[in-house]
């Protein structure tokens, strides 16, 4: 990237939150920022971003950054904020990763604002295979306090956009779900969204009603607790239900 330095403009930048669900928790992919003695173990982390190029796109910054930092390409991303703080880079360790990133030299990083993008993702041999090249993992959210820059605060603010969004179109829960998937696996993620526990009888009561949730004549296998039913998303019931 050496080359580009003369093209990299210094106030915009991209970051990309990607959400996973796995087993029962949500994960976000991490990328680690420097080597350091700080407390929390993911305050030397952070979201997968970077300054754009001027001749570049902010879709296509997304694409670079996540390709170039966890190797991860083909990810549908959508923009859902934007962070303009004069604070954002008054921590001198953020701004050396950045200078140190893109081989700055003498440029000197002033504020930034920066694009925030959002991409639910199920959760993959492949996904969760990162390259070893490559710096990043996924992370428990709920096990996250800090980040760098401020990027704690866009990844709480990607988990009330996914709430909002839920509500909006509850197809997209189903981005999250393996494809064949049980109730129970679904009422946690409307916990996870939401905040909040369901109790089990009413959720499969809610579940019920729920048409384009279609049972299918097959139970988990290779399980230690008793084999619960398979459930499917079916999308041309959904959109003919008019949600």
């Amino acid at each position: 990237m050496g080359n580009q330095n003369e093209n990299i403009n210094l106030h915009v930048s991209v970051d990309c939150v990607l959400i996973g669900f796995d087993k029962d928790k949500f994960k976000v992919l991490l990328v680690r920022q420097m080597d350091g003695g700080e407390n929390d173990k993911y305050n030397n982390m952070k979201l997968p971003g970077s300054l754009i190029y001027d001749d570049e796109n902010l879709d296509e910054a997304a694409k670079r950054v996540l390709s170039e930092l966890s190797g991860l390409k083909n990810v549908k991303m959508s923009q859902f904020k934007a962070y303009g703080s004069k604070d954002r880079t008054r921590n001198p360790k953020d701004v050396l990763w950045l200078e140190r990133f893109h081989k700055l030299d003498s440029l000197k990083i002033d504020r930034i604002v920066t694009i925030a993008y959002l991409s639910l993702l199920k959760m993959s041999r492949n996904l969760s295979n990162l390259s070893d090249k490559f710096d990043a993992e996924w992370v428990p959210v709920d096990e996250v306090h800090s980040l760098a820059f401020d990027h704690f605060q866009i990844l709480k603010d990607s988990i009330l956009h996914i709430r909002r969004y839920v509500e909006m179109s509850p197809c997209v829960i189903f981005d999250l779900l393996p494809r064949k998937f049980t109730i129970a696996q679904l009422r946690t993620l409307y916990e996870l969204i939401y905040d909040k526990e369901y109790d089990v009888r009413n959720f499969h009561k809610k579940v019920t009603q729920m048409q384009y949730v279609v049972p299918l004549d097959e139970k988990q296998v290779n399980v230690s607790h008793r084999a619960a039913r398979l459930f499917k998303f079916d999308r041309a019931i959904y959109n003919k239900s008019g949600r």
